[in-house]
C-alpha cells in the first residue's frame, strides 16, 4: 500500500504557508507537531454548538459536553490499552504528570535516604521534578550512564537497582537524541525487585504504537501537543491501585465527594485529581487526534517515519563537517547534529530564512550536551507529514550553511 502523504499534507492546513517566501518545511516535531483540520474542526464545533461546563450540569449543553469529555477519556484508554478509563487522568501535559507522581505517590512512598533512579538522556521534566522530591524528603537521586551512541548502559542502570530503590522514571525516548529505550527489560529488572516504574512517552507515543498493558508500567505519561492534539493538555495513566492509594494533587471542585468546614472526602477516580474546569475543549481535540492517527495506523506511520530518518542519516553521514548527536540502533525520529565552526543557533537562524523550521538549544537535556561537550544541537524532527523531498531541502540548506561560513 502506498503511503497517503498528499492526502496527509492537506489536512494540515500550516503546510501551506510561506516562510520568508519559501515553502514551510516543518521539522520541529519533537518540541510540537501540527495540527489536522480534524482537530480544528473539533474544538471549533465544540465551541460553536456545545460549549458548557461538564459534570455538574443537568442542562442540554452540559450534558453533550460531558459526553465529549468522557468519550474522549475512552478514547486515550483504547488508543494506549489501558484496562479501564479511571487509569485515565487528564493534565496540563506529560510535565504536569511527572509533578503529580512526585508530590503524591512520591512523598507518600518515598523517605530519607532511599533512591529514585532515572537515566542520564532525560528532559528537564524528567529530571527537575524528582530533583525537588528529593529536597523535600532526603531521597537521593541516582543516574543511569549512557554510552557515546546514547544508547542506555543497560548493565549499570540493572546495578543501581536495589532494596532501597523505590521508582524508576524513564523516558520511553529521548526527546534530544531519538534513542528508544529497552523499556520492556526495564520494567522486567525494576518489577523482580518490586520497584514501580515511570515512563515518559511524551517523545514515544506519536511515533509507536504503545500497549501500557502489555508493558506492564506502573505509570505512563505523555502530552497532547506532540500527538497532534491540542497544547495544555496531557494525560497520566496509572494502574488503579496506585492510583487510588495516592492522596489528591490539588483541591477544588470536581474532585470532591463532601465538603464541610471540618473536613471534605474526595471523589473517585478520575476525577480526585482532576481538580476545577478542565481544558474541555482541548481535551475533545486530543480525542479527535487519536481518532485521525487511528484512520491512518501507527504502524503505517512509524514505517513511514522510519524510512525517512534512514535517508537523512545517510544524507547527513555525507556531509564532512557534520557530527550526528546520538546513533543509538534503536532510535525514532530525531536528528541531532553540529556543524564545526557554526553555533547550532546560526544553524537554525540561517536555516529559518530558507523556510526550514528545526530547533536549535539543549532541548531540555542540559546533561545531555555536557554529556557530549557542546553547548547545543541542532535538530531536525520528523513527523507523519515530512517527505524525502523536504530531507533534501534540509541537507541542501546545510550544505549552503558550510559554503557561506567557509
Amino acid at each position: 500500500m502506498t503511503y497517503p502523504i498528499a492526502t496527509i499534507r492537506a489536512d494540515f492546513p500550516i503546510l501551506a504557508e510561506k516562510i520568508r517566501n519559501k515553502p514551510l518545511v516543518y521539522l520541529d516535531n519533537a518540541a510540537s507537531c501540527q495540527k489536522p483540520n480534524a482537530v480544528i474542526d473539533a474544538i471549533s464545533h465544540f465551541y460553536r454548538h456545545d460549549y458548557a461546563n461538564i459534570h455538574r450540569g443537568v442542562h442540554t449543553l452540559s450534558v453533550r459536553a460531558t459526553d465529549k469529555f468522557e468519550a474522549a477519556r475512552e478514547k486515550v484508554r483504547v488508543f494506549i490499552n489501558a484496562a479501564s478509563s479511571k487509569e485515565i487522568i487528564f493534565v496540563r501535559g506529560a510535565t504536569e504528570a511527572i509533578n503529580l507522581v512526585a508530590q503524591t505517590f512520591g512523598k507518600a512512598n518515598i523517605k530519607a535516604g532511599e533512591e529514585i533512579v532515572i537515566t542520564a538522556m532525560e528532559h528537564h521534566a524528567n529530571i527537575v521534578p524528582w530533583q525537588m522530591l528529593c529536597q523535600q524528603t532526603g531521597a537521593v537521586l541516582k543516574i543511569a550512564p549512557m554510552n557515546t551512541q546514547g544508547e542506555l548502559i543497560y548493565e549499570a542502570f540493572e546495578a543501581l537497582l536495589n532494596d532501597n530503590t523505590r521508582l524508576v522514571a524513564v523516558a520511553h525516548m529521548s526527546n534530544a537524541l531519538g534513542t528508544i529505550n529497552p523499556v520492556q527489560k526495564i520494567i522486567a529488572a525494576a518489577h523482580a525487585k518490586n520497584i514501580p516504574v515511570l515512563l515518559d512517552g511524551a517523545q514515544a507515543l506519536p511515533h509507536a504504537a504503545v500497549d501500557v498493558q502489555a508493558l506492564d508500567c506502573d505509570f505512563y505519561v505523555f502530552s497532547g501537543h506532540k500527538l497532534y492534539g491540542p497544547s495544555g493538555i496531557g494525560v497520566l495513566y496509572g494502574k488503579q491501585a496506585l492510583l487510588e492509594a495516592m492522596p489528591p494533587y490539588q483541591g477544588g471542585g470536581d474532585m470532591i465527594r463532601t465538603v464541610t468546614f471540618a473536613q471534605s472526602t474526595y471523589a473517585g477516580l478520575p476525577h480526585k485529581f482532576e481538580a476545577g474546569t478542565p481544558a474541555i475543549a482541548d481535551v475533545i481535540g486530543l480525542g479527535a487526534a487519536i481518532d485521525y492517527l487511528n484512520s491512518i495506523g501507527m504502524a503505517t506511520i512509524a514505517a513511514h517515519e522510519a524510512k525517512l530518518l534512514a535517508y537523512a542519516t545517510e544524507q547527513a553521514q555525507h556531509i564532512k563537517s557534520l557530527r550526528i548527536i546520538g546513533e543509538a540502533e534503536e532510535k525514532g525520529a530525531i536528528l541531532s547534529f553540529v556543524l564545526e565552526r557554526i553555533h547550532p543557533h546560526d544553524i537554525g537562524t540561517m536555516l529559518d530564512s530558507l523556510g526550514i523550521a528545526i530547533r536549535a538549544g539543549h532541548h531540555c537535556a542540559m546533561p545531555v550536551m555536557d554529556f557530549y561537550q557542546v553547548p547545543a544541537t541542532a535538530r531536525a524532527s520528523f513527523a507523519m507529514y515530512n517527505t524525502k523531498e523536504e530531507v533534501d531541502v534540509l541537507m541542501a540548506g546545510i550544505k549552503g550553511l558550510i559554503e557561506a561560513f567557509g
